[in-house]
C-alpha cells in the first residue's frame, strides 16, 4: 500500500518507518525543509532506541521517503495518515492548530475512496470534526478513521512493530478493510470500534496507567512510613492477574509527552459535560505529592537546603528517551534551586527545553554530580544508574546521603560503603 504521513515527530516518523519497513511505500511530509534535510542524510531529530536503523534500512530500500510537497506524498496514495502534535493548552484542552492545518493542506489531493487516518492523540469527536472540514473543502468521496498511537517512548519502535493491539475506529467495512491491509503484517488483536470509542480508548488508557503510578507512590510512601518494602508490596498486588505488575514501580512522578496532556484532557472534556472524575484530579494531586515528598524528606535528613550541593542523575522523564517534557526530573532540579541548593546533574540524552531557565550545572560522566556533593538524587531510571559502585560514590562525595527515588540500588551494598541510603518505601534486606 502507498501511504502518506503527515509530521514527523515521534508518533509520524516512528509509524512511517514501522510500516515502510512492514513492505509499505511511505511517503512522510513535513513542513520543516531543516528537518527533512537531515532525515534523508540519516540524523534522526528525536532519541528512539532502533529509530536510526529502521529509518536508514527503509530509505535505502526506498519504501521510506521525506518529502515537504502534499502532491508529491499523496499522489496515487490509497491512505493518508495525520500524526502532527495536539500540545496542551493552558486550560488542559488540545491545541488542535495542527490537525486544522494538515486537513487544510491535504485536502487539494485527496482522492476519490482515499482514507484518511487520524493518528494523533486527540480529543473525542475529532473524527467527526475532520470529515466535516474535509467534506467542506472537498469534493471527493473519503473515508475518515481512528487510529490512536500507542507507543512509549523508549521502546516506540518495539510498541509498533509488536503491540499488543491495534485500535480501528471507522464508519465503514471499506475503511476497516484499509486498515487491515495497512496492519496486515503486524501479528496481534486489531479491535473495530466507532471513531467516537477509538479517541476516547487512547485518553482512558493513560488516565488508568497515570492513576496507577499515583496510586503506588502513595503506597510507597506508606511502606517508607511503616518499615514495610514497597518492592514486596508492588510484587504482592501486582501478581493479581487483575492487577499486573506493570507501571507499579514507585518514583518521582510521571511525566512526559502523554500522561500529564492526556490527563489533563479527558479532564477537560468531563468537565465539558458537566462531569469531575474524582479518581484522575486525585491521580494528578498524587502525582505533585510525590515531587514534594522527596525534597521533604531530603530537607529531613540535610536540614536547609540553601548551600547544599545536590547532585542528580537524570534529566529525561524516563529512561531511554531525550524528552524533558514534565520531566519529574527537571521539576525536582527547579524545587531543589528554588530551596538554594547547588544543582549538579548528567543524563546521558536529555535535551533540554530553552524554556527551563532554572540555574544548573550539567556534567559529562555520572560520577562528576558525585565531586563534594552533599546528597546525590536518583531521579530516573536510565540503566547505567544501576552500575553505580557506592564506594567509588563515597569516595567522592562530601556528604552522605544517597537518594534513590527509582529504587535503583542495593541499599545493603550503599550503607556498606558507608553512606546512607534513602529509597521510596525501599528498605535494607
Amino acid at each position: 500500500m502507498k501511504l502518506a504521513v503527515i509530521g514527523t515527530g515521534y508518533v509520524g516518523l516512528v509509524s512511517g518507518a514501522c510500516l515502510a519497513d512492514v513492505g509499505h511505500q511511505v511517503i512522510c511530509i513535513d513542513i520543516d525543509e531543516v528537518k527533512l534535510t537531515r532525515l534523508k542524510a540519516g540524523i534522526m531529530p528525536i532519541y528512539e532506541q532502533g529509530l536510526e536503523a529502521i529509518v536508514q534500512k527503509n530509505v535505502q530500500a526506498g519504501r521510506l521517503q521525506f518529502t515537504s510537497s502534499y502532491e508529491k506524498g499523496m499522489e496515487e496514495a490509497r491512505a493518508v495518515m495525520i500524526a502532527v502534535g495536539t500540545p496542551p493548552q493552558t486550560d488542559g484542552s488540545a491545541d488542535m492548530r495542527f490537525i486544522d492545518q494538515a486537513c487544510e493542506s491535504l485536502a487539494p489531493h485527496l482522492q476519490d475512496q482515499m482514507v484518511v487516518i487520524v493518528k494523533s492523540t486527540v480529543p473525542v469527536g475529532t473524527n467527526d470534526r475532520v470529515l466535516e472540514k474535509l467534506k467542506g473543502l472537498s469534493t471527493k468521496t473519503i473515508d475518515v478513521v481512528s487510529n490512536p498511537e500507542m507507543l512509549r517512548e523508549g521502546v516506540a519502535v518495539k510498541d509498533f512493530l509488536y503491540p499488543s493491539r491495534v485500535i480501528f475506529g471507522t464508519r465503514s467495512p471499506e475503511a476497516t478493510a484499509c486498515l487491515h491491509d495497512l496492519y496486515a503484517a503486524i501479528d496481534c488483536p486489531k479491535l473495530v470500534m466507532s471513531p467516537r470509542s477509538a479517541e476516547l480508548v487512547k485518553y482512558a488508557n493513560n488516565a488508568f496507567l497515570a492513576t496507577k503510578v499515583s496510586f503506588i507512590n502513595d503506597i510507597a510512601n506508606l511502606a517508607d512510613a511503616l518499615g514495610a518494602n514497597i518492592e514486596d508490596v508492588a510484587n504482592g498486588i501486582g501478581t493479581d492477574p487483575r492487577i499486573g505488575h506493570s507501571f507499579l514501580s514507585p518514583g518521582p512522578g510521571w511525566g512526559g509527552s502523554c500522561f500529564p496532556k492526556d490527563v489533563h484532557a479527558i479532564l477537560h472534556l468531563a468537565k465539558e459535560h458537566d462531569l469531575n472524575l474524582a479518581v484522575c484530579h486525585a491521580a494528578i494531586e498524587a502525582n505533585e505529592e510525590a515531587r514534594t515528598w522527596v525534597i521533604k524528606r531530603m530537607k529531613k535528613h540535610l536540614g536547609d537546603l540553601s548551600g547544599k550541593r545536590i547532585g542528580v542523575l537524570g534529566i529525561s522523564f524516563k529512561q531511554n528517551t531525550d524528552d524533558t517534557r514534565d520531566s519529574p526530573a527537571l521539576e525536582l532540579i527547579q524545587l531543589l534551586a528554588t530551596a538554594g541548593a547547588i544543582v549538579t546533574a548528567y543524563d546521558p540524552a536529555a535535551v533540554i527545553p530553552t524554556t527551563f531557565i532554572t540555574p544548573f550545572t550539567r556534567v559529562d560522566e555520572m560520577y562528576h554530580v558525585c565531586d563534594e556533593a552533599d546528597a546525590i538524587l536518583i531521579t530516573t531510571e536510565w540503566d547505567i544508574f544501576r552500575t553505580l559502585e557506592p564506594k567509588r560514590i563515597a569516595e567522592k562525595m562530601k556528604g552522605k546521603l544517597v537518594f534513590d527515588a527509582r529504587n535503583l540500588l542495593d541499599p545493603k551494598s550503599v550503607e556498606e560503603a558507608g553512606l546512607i541510603y534513602q529509597g521510596i518505601g525501599k528498605i535494607k534486606k
